[in-house]
């Protein structure tokens, strides 16, 4: 006996991890020997309708199904006046499915529909397609009413042959090609975590001494958390390579906890700077006070004068006159000694202070240099990463 399948497909329900669930009409056609007619005997009738129960029916099923078919099934068969008998069913399928999510999602699954008999060897019943993979796929296209996440690209049709117990065995494989429609994962995923990285690197031109870039860097790593938490639930938990979308969203978490640290290392270099410009302005301060303290001491001691009266003798008051007269020009010379030196300090603090002004301390030298450095180094970074990605994903 020779029978022909026809397998269009109408609903593409979903396309789970290792489930394919979509509602197919399958349609077998044979011929029944034992029954024929002549139309002309009976007013021209050359096709009836009867209930299935009444004819033999072949055994053919889907070997990929995993649960039982509980669509509601066709009461009855065409006959032809030729003994050609028609059953046209409307089932709904679920099957195993092998899936590639490595271009999630963006991929392109393709699964497999196979039809054979399991009681009738090729000697009994043989089996082929009623049209080929092209005129197929453009029945599909045109009976298909909805597709849902996934886009019908591709049904195309081969015939295999097993050898089983020396008997040889006839089935019909059914690809099905689906396309998965990205924009949903797109907005909803991609983009989120395209502006995420986009504004920690805006962030580099937050002032480092204030404490809001801190703050703003960690609020958006948690945000990334948020979203990697999401994709957890809409990946599959067993793949044979690691999907790209994973990749994408590990590298863009390290790339910013790695900014988190830069920046952690930044502020504490800035604070290191802080807390020595203190301790510089606090013995200065400490030395300033006292050099005042020594300069009165010695003022002081240099402001006695001797006031001699008019009516003693001269020559009994000349030699302590030059002696009072050497003192003061030794305490003057002391005195401008001293200013001198109080000038400069004045001009070594004047300096240091106008030079840290402009320039800053050493360690905040340090971290504008780092903070330059990883900033190319991140820009970089990111733009080779995403266009690599970007790449992958077309290929």
């Amino acid at each position: 006996m020779r029978m022909q399948i026809m397998v269009c497909l109408r609903h593409t329900l979903c396309i789970s991890v290792f489930d394919f669930s979509d509602n197919l009409t399958l349609m077998q056609i044979w011929n029944n020997e034992r029954i024929s007619w002549d139309p002309d005997q009976f007013c021209g009738i050359t096709h009836i309708t009867i209930p299935r129960e009444i004819l033999w029916k072949p055994d053919v099923f889907i070997y990929e199904m995993i649960q039982t078919d509980d669509s509601p099934q066709s009461y009855y068969i065409s006959v032809a006046y030729d003994g050609t008998i028609t059953s046209e069913d409307d089932i709904k399928i679920v099957s195993t499915c092998k899936m590639d999510v490595h271009k999630f999602p963006f991929d392109t699954q393709k699964c497999n529909i196979t039809i054979g008999s399991a009681s009738h060897c090729v000697d009994e019943m043989q089996l082929s397609p009623f049209s080929n993979s092209s005129r197929a796929t453009q029945f599909s296209r045109e009976v298909m009413k909805t597709q849902g996440e996934w886009e019908f690209l591709q049904l195309s049709i081969s015939k295999v042959n097993m050898t089983f117990e020396n008997k040889l065995w006839e089935s019909l494989i059914y690809t099905f090609s689906m396309k998965r429609r990205p924009l949903l994962h797109v907005i909803n995923f991609l983009l989120p975590i395209l502006f995420f990285l986009t504004l920690d690197l805006a962030s580099f031109f937050i002032a480092d001494h204030r404490g809001e870039k801190l703050g703003f860097k960690v609020t958006v790593l948690l945000a990334i958390s948020v979203l990697l938490l999401i994709l957890n639930d809409i990946l599959p938990s067993m793949s044979n390579k690691t999907p790209l979308i994973a990749t994408y969203c590990i590298v863009i978490f390290a790339l910013m906890l790695l900014s988190l640290l830069e920046t952690i290392l930044v502020t504490h270099l800035i604070e290191k700077d802080s807390q020595v410009k203190l301790k510089v302005k606090n013995e200065h301060k400490k030395a300033k006070t006292n050099k005042s303290d020594a300069e009165d001491k010695r003022q002081t001691c240099c402001s006695c004068i001797c006031i001699v009266s008019s009516d003693e003798e001269q020559h009994e008051l000349l030699p302590v006159a030059e002696v009072v007269n050497n003192s003061n020009h030794t305490g003057e010379y002391n005195v401008l000694v001293l200013i001198l030196e109080e000038l400069k300090e004045l001009k070594k603090s004047l300096n240091l202070h106008l030079s840290g002004s402009e320039k800053g301390g050493k360690y905040v030298q340090w971290a504008a240099r780092i903070n330059r450095v990883f900033f190319i180094f991140y820009a970089v970074t990111v733009s080779l990463f995403l266009s690599l990605m970007y790449t992958e994903w077309n290929t």
